[in-house]
């Protein structure tokens, strides 16, 4: 009897610690909370989870269809953005305002599963590689959105163990899977008409997903969040956060060190059009394009502004690091003046048809970068 009434009471304690667990998390408009995550098991203050929607809330985009270049040209406007993702000899472009609808989609690509990501109000799209190993144990990984957010930033979700992930950073935040990091697959954000140039065999997300969205592919629900004068929604975000070195929305692009990230305004990089650095002793080189559109900016993405691609690559070409400069609407090095792409390919000269190897890197909002990473150098113009 004794054994059966200790029992009870640990079960009581379990229920009371996770039921605990449960309520530090924000729910302002009591939605329904449909989760078996382990709350217990966590790396971030539950307290900074907001619930904003039910799960299943965003329509799956998975193992999605995919149309080819002429069909791709008549479906999208020319200068919209896409994550442009090559891998094994096969490319892939995701329109952003169509993941803007769904946030993301479980894809494989080269033989190699993939996790296309974007968060429109961090402006974050970051790919990752949906297989992982965590404390001696494999998984592959299937995703969805979990309805809620951190800090404005997505929380994504596995299936497979109902943890829930950070999707600007890749990390397990609480679940089994807390404290795991996801491995990032690079790519770039290019236009449509950018991405059928250097990929005339590629594919791009078909807009016939069948979707109760599909209708509003091509406008923008989030119409002038980009000014550079706004700040985050204050009911996702605590504006006493804000890191005043940088315009809340101010574009940037991130650069990996060994113990830390530099982090690029894209305001410099689109007035100097080619930045040659050398960041934690890599070489690297930062290609400035000038017609892509925001897709946060006019309700229509085909009248929005234009705020340009921007590529990061390796300078390191053969062995020899080379240096570059803007010519028209191409890119030269000036050590054989050979001319290259925004997405890498060399076009004309001596090293035509050579490739910059892609430097992992991701877009976002600074506020929501410097909120994860508030360490991260900023590149500052000389």
């Amino acid at each position: 009897m004794k054994n059966l009434l200790r029992i009870f009471f640990y079960l009581i304690i379990a229920i009371l610690i996770t039921g605990n667990s449960n309520a530090q998390i924000q729910n302002p408009r009591n939605t329904a909370y449909q989760w078996s995550t382990d709350t217990t098991n966590h790396v971030v203050n539950l307290s900074e989870i907001i619930l904003v929607l039910p799960r299943k809330a965003f329509p799956a985009i998975d193992y999605p269809g995919f149309i080819g270049k002429e069909k791709g040209l008549a479906s999208f406007f020319r200068h919209e953005p896409v994550i442009s993702i090559a891998l094994n000899g096969e490319a892939k472009a995701y329109p952003l305002n169509m993941l803007t609808m769904h946030e993301m989609s479980n894809d494989s690509l080269g033989g190699i599963p993939i996790l296309p990501t974007y968060c429109p109000l961090c402006n974050s799209s970051v790919v990752y590689d949906r297989r992982l190993t965590h404390n001696g144990e494999n998984y592959l990984l299937n995703f969805e959105v979990s309805g809620m957010l951190r800090n404005s930033g997505m929380v994504m979700a596995d299936q497979q163990t109902e943890t829930w992930w950070q999707q600007l950073t890749g990390q397990g935040i609480v679940g089994k899977l807390a404290g795991a990091m996801l491995e990032v697959v690079p790519s770039l954000v290019i236009s449509v008409d950018e991405f059928f140039t250097r990929y005339p065999e590629g594919k791009i997300l078909s807009p016939e997903t069948g979707t109760r969205v599909q209708e509003r592919y091509g406008t923008n629900p989030y119409i002038g969040y980009d000014k550079k004068e706004n700040k985050p929604y204050e009911r996702f975000y605590d504006h006493t956060k804000l890191d005043t070195r940088l315009p809340a929305m101010e574009r940037v692009i991130d650069v990996k060190g060994k113990n830390n990230f530099k982090i690029y305004p894209f305001s410099i990089i689109a007035k100097k059009r080619v930045i040659n650095d050398t960041y934690d002793g890599k070489p690297i080189v930062i290609f400035h394009s000038q017609k892509t559109v925001s897709i946060l900016d006019s309700q229509q993405i085909s009248e929005s502004k234009a705020i340009g691609s921007v590529t990061v690559f390796s300078s390191m070409v053969e062995g020899k690091k080379l240096t570059f400069k803007k010519k028209r609407n191409k890119f030269m090095d000036q050590q054989t003046g050979s001319t290259w792409d925004v997405t890498g390919l060399c076009i004309k000269g001596k090293l035509k048809g050579k490739e910059l190897i892609p430097e992992p890197h991701s877009n976002h909002f600074a506020f929501a970068w410097l909120t994860n990473y508030p360490d991260s150098e900023i590149y500052e113009e000389e």
